[in-house]
């Protein structure tokens, strides 16, 4: 996937600015305006992913453009236990990353000290995962004398929806949803971030993965989910809705724990049927929260990132209100909900443009959060 155009943000004047300063961040529109090459830009940055079971590299130039964005899954090593073992993530990380880098780098026709910057996540996720990128990212950025910049990976998330090509209007709603973490953020500008409110137990794509377990779907539970409740009645059982008119916090557990019990009770039931009904349950409280959100914030739409994002039913029903309410609906290609180095490198980017360099005593933070204004 190749972008086509480079960020521009609106100015309080209406003039369109390049965010080349911390001073610069302003509220208005995210958008682009023609392709940089990758001689000129100046602004090649790559990317790397290594929080959690997914290895990625990828090469972003000025912050939009996708040159190359290469991702091996550890799916298959993980589903024998049914979810991801950290040390068996970190050590595929070690086998696959440099490789991946060097395909990456290939792809994007771009030598390493060509780079303006290497950026990886640090954190939130597995230390030991964490741990072999950005110690890779360091050795690479000595090696080539270009900058290192450590990222936040929910940071990175809310970066997706901008490597699509489409304009990207501030203020905006964003529903990050993944497996370790559910959150409603108001993006204010790029790197300006509000959070209304957070998941206070299960994340909602750790509900889908208990449940899917649950139902002897296997692992990971978001797709195999999706796919499954699509041939079931979504009606079929009144499952609860956690915190639904209860402020901004997300609570997924009691309704895990509802689906269990339900199957013990009904052992009968078609699994399509209770899929569909806990699958629609979770994207209830995810809409509807979003959609109170820009209604009390004035926002100009509703932004989906993280795994979850990838829902079928989610992607439907955020469309759907967005389009009843006169706001955008801003959905990420499916292949950048998921972690992947493009959303890195993009984040990266920006974060070389506002704050320079990071330091290189920066450690791997598994419980990183995001900093918000």
């Amino acid at each position: 996937m190749r972008g086509t155009t480079r960020p521009m943000v609106r100015g309080t004047t209406g003039t369109m600015v390049r965010p080349t300063k911390p001073d610069a961040r302003a509220t208005g529109s995210v958008r682009r305006t023609g392709r940089p090459s990758l001689e000129a830009a100046g602004g090649a940055v790559l990317g790397i992913e290594t929080s959690c079971d997914e290895t990625a590299a990828a090469v972003v130039v000025d912050g939009v453009d996708i040159a190359s964005s290469v991702v091996s899954s550890q799916v298959d090593l993980h589903t024998l236990y049914g979810g991801v073992v950290p040390e068996v993530a970190s050590r595929a990380h070690l086998d696959l990353l440099v490789p991946l880098v060097t395909t990456a780098l290939s792809e994007a026709e771009v030598e390493g000290r060509g780079l303006s910057g290497v950026a990886v996540t640090s954190g939130p996720g597995l230390a030991g995962a964490l741990m072999v990128g950005v110690a890779t990212a360091k050795a690479l950025a000595v090696a080539w004398d270009v900058p290192f910049v450590a990222v936040n990976h929910l940071e990175a998330h809310l970066f997706a929806a901008g490597l699509d090509g489409a304009d990207v209007p501030l203020p905006v709603v964003t529903v990050l949803a993944s497996g370790g973490h559910t959150m409603l953020v108001v993006i204010e500008a790029p790197g300006r971030y509000r959070l209304l409110g957070q998941t206070l137990d299960d994340a909602a794509g750790e509900a889908f993965d208990k449940v899917a377990r649950f139902l002897g779907l296997g692992y990971p539970g978001g797709p195999v989910v999706d796919r499954m409740a699509q041939e079931g009645d979504p009606r079929s059982v009144d499952f609860p809705r956690p915190l639904l008119h209860q402020g901004w916090d997300f609570s997924f557990s009691g309704l895990k724990s509802a689906v269990l019990r339900y199957t013990r009770l009904h052992p009968d039931a078609p699994t399509a049927d209770v899929a569909a009904s806990f699958q629609a349950a979770v994207v209830d409280v995810l809409v509807s929260k979003a959609v109170r959100a820009v209604r009390e914030t004035g926002a100009a739409g509703i932004c989906l990132a993280g795994g979850v994002a990838a829902n079928s039913e989610l992607r439907r029903r955020t469309t759907e209100a967005c389009e009843s309410m006169g706001v955008r609906a801003l959905l990420p290609e499916r292949a950048m909900c998921t972690d992947n180095a493009a959303m890195v490198a993009a984040a990266g980017w920006w974060r070389l443009a506002w704050d320079g360099p990071s330091s290189l005593e920066t450690g791997a933070e598994p419980d990183l959060p995001l900093l918000t204004a």
